[in-house]
């Protein structure tokens, strides 16, 4: 376990020192978190004032939203870095080392989820700014940000598998866009439950990402652990399953390699 651990570490740790060679990365890291918050704030306020909305203003409805968002979005294009890991041969040169064959997974998996953390914070200091508070105090900011790690993390392994399985990056970005952007509107982040048309409610029910939604804006709202738990462990369910599906499609890349 301590050298899964290690290994993992210094996985992630490759990673970061990656990232920052990028400087286009910390721009838009930090950029695009701040004009989603900024253009969907002021885009959809009115909807605030119609009937059988929850709560009344919207960058306060808006803010966990926004923040699962980017996770979905910052996580779903890990798979293309694994690609150029791959026709580099640096993948193959790493399964030559001792390294726990699970840290590979769990490194880039660990990588996007800080990466998420962060764009977190800054999504939320951006809404506080803009009059969004958050009442669940500290505790129901740390809930947005397990939320949101969740979702990327999740994310990031399912991109990462299919990277293995399909070894081209427009396959990768095809099916991560064709899956993910339905999800995000079969969901409560962007719209009140109640304005929705029924049947979407309904598929709301069975979404992933709305499990991170409403664990997140529950926490983010302090609503309590009744309304917190639930969503947040089916989330912890899903991301399990990910990351397993994940390990899957490692091991057959390994046997076909």
């Amino acid at each position: 376990m301590l050298a899964f651990a290690r290994d993992t570490w210094l996985i992630f740790g490759r990673l970061v020192r990656l990232t920052l060679r990028m400087p286009i990365w910390i721009v838009m890291a930090v950029v695009q978190p701040v004009v989603w918050v900024v253009l969907f704030g002021a885009l959809f306020q009115s909807v605030a004032k119609l009937p059988g909305f929850e709560g009344t203003s919207y960058i306060q409805y808006l803010a966990p939203g926004v923040a699962m968002m980017t996770a979905l979005f910052g996580s779903a294009h890990s798979g293309l870095a694994l690609l150029g890991d791959i026709e580099r041969g640096v993948l193959d040169r790493m399964l030559a080392t001792p390294v726990a064959r699970g840290a590979l997974i769990a490194g880039r998996v660990t990588h996007a989820a800080a990466q998420v953390i962060l764009q977190v914070g800054i999504i939320l200091f951006v809404a506080w700014l803009r009059g969004a508070e958050p009442r669940g105090g500290f505790a129901g900011i740390a809930l947005v940000c397990i939320s949101a790690a969740l979702l990327g993390g999740a994310v990031a392994a399912l991109s990462n598998g299919l990277a293995l399985l399909a070894r081209r990056q427009e396959i990768v970005i095809a099916i991560m866009n064709f899956v993910l952007l339905p999800m995000i509107y079969l969901s409560s982040m962007l719209m009140s439950s109640g304005l929705m048309p029924l049947w979407i409610s309904s598929a709301a029910r069975f979404n992933p990402v709305n499990w991170a939604v409403r664990a997140a804006r529950a926490g983010y709202e302090g609503q309590g652990v009744a309304a917190e738990l639930p969503p947040l462990v089916l989330l912890w369910v899903f991301a399990t399953v990910c990351v397993g599906l994940a390990t899957l499609a490692f091991r057959r890349y390994r046997r076909a390699s």
